[in-house]
């Protein structure tokens, strides 16, 4: 029997102490098998977006395991992780976390850069992942000259350049129209049934959530096992913004570019007590990023 590519045994993250600890995952048990394409669900801290970062290796956890394809994960040091998480997974966020002053070629091959690929071979792979996105023409101009469509699939290809097993997306659609959110969770989709590439999608909407094959409905940090469709249309009740001009969000500027995004305010008040509590080095960096320069680095939420 093949083991899933993911899998998490009694998976706990507790922030804070005393009075202020906050219990985001409370014995999570769950496995992702190869080709799956999953979705997390739940309302703004139910701790979907801690469970994503702790089944990225973007952080660790207070207590339990998180398993790749078999192979613990909690023994790793620092490098080994980075050079895993380069190697298996892709990223696709909201916030796009493009670097404007470089090309977009530049922008898709990071991952091959901080991998030490060749130039000659990082242009040759960047070339055909733009390809596959239809962006190939866009090769030279700069992120900032991009829709947000467009940015979307420079992300999508940057996520796919270095052959991932996993793709990760987190809201991948909140900060794009419903046509162009279509398009994009189609590429999203395609590469997950055309070259079995597994899919997590982390989602406030129910719309995308149905596209996956499986739904993961997480409440107060727990598991919901038997939450049925219906029953979880609850889970969805307060998002009361659409995926354009949302209300209930803070602007915050991304300090690697100085570029303001939007955030939910839980997500920002996340990222605002990790910055007071003390972490692993870089758990903020944007996930392709954690072994550069910090030039390079920007917030991963």
């Amino acid at each position: 029997m093949t083991a899933p590519v993911l899998e998490t045994e009694n998976l706990v993250k507790i922030y804070g102490r005393g009075e202020t600890r906050f219990d985001a995952l409370k014995g999570v048990n769950l496995q992702i098998n190869e080709g799956e394409s999953v979705a997390v669900v739940g309302k703004s801290g139910s701790g979907k977006s801690t469970l994503m970062h702790l089944l990225a290796l973007l952080d660790a956890p207070t207590h339990g395991v998180v398993a790749l394809k078999g192979q613990p994960t909690n023994n790793l040091d620092a490098k080994q992780l980075n050079e895993l998480r380069n190697s298996a997974f892709g990223f696709v966020f909201q916030q796009f976390f493009l670097t404007p002053n470089q090309t977009v070629l530049e922008n898709v091959t990071l991952p091959l850069k901080i991998a030490g690929v060749h130039s000659a071979e990082r242009k040759r792979r960047g070339m055909e992942a733009l390809e596959q996105l239809e962006m190939a023409d866009k090769a030279s101009n700069r992120a900032t000259d991009l829709s947000g469509g467009q940015k979307q699939r420079v992300v999508i290809a940057r996520a796919l350049i270095n052959e991932p097993s996993v793709i990760f997306a987190d809201e991948p659609t909140g900060n794009l129209d419903t046509a162009t959110s279509d398009v994009v969770e189609d590429i999203l989709f395609g590469l997950n049934k055309d070259k079995g590439i597994t899919l997590v999608v982390v989602t406030h909407d129910p719309d995308l959530a149905s596209r996956c094959s499986r739904q993961i409905y997480l409440v107060d940090g727990e598991i919901d096992r038997s939450a049925s469709p219906a029953a979880a249309s609850s889970l969805f009740a307060d998002r009361s913004q659409s995926r354009q001009g949302e209300q209930g969000q803070v602007t915050v500027k991304e300090p690697a570019t100085g570029q303001l995004i939007a955030l939910s305010e839980a997500d920002a008040a996340e990222i605002a007590e990790a910055a007071r509590r003390p972490h692993r080095a870089g758990r903020h960096a944007a996930p392709w990023a954690q072994s550069t320069t910090p030039d390079q680095q920007g917030v991963s939420e």
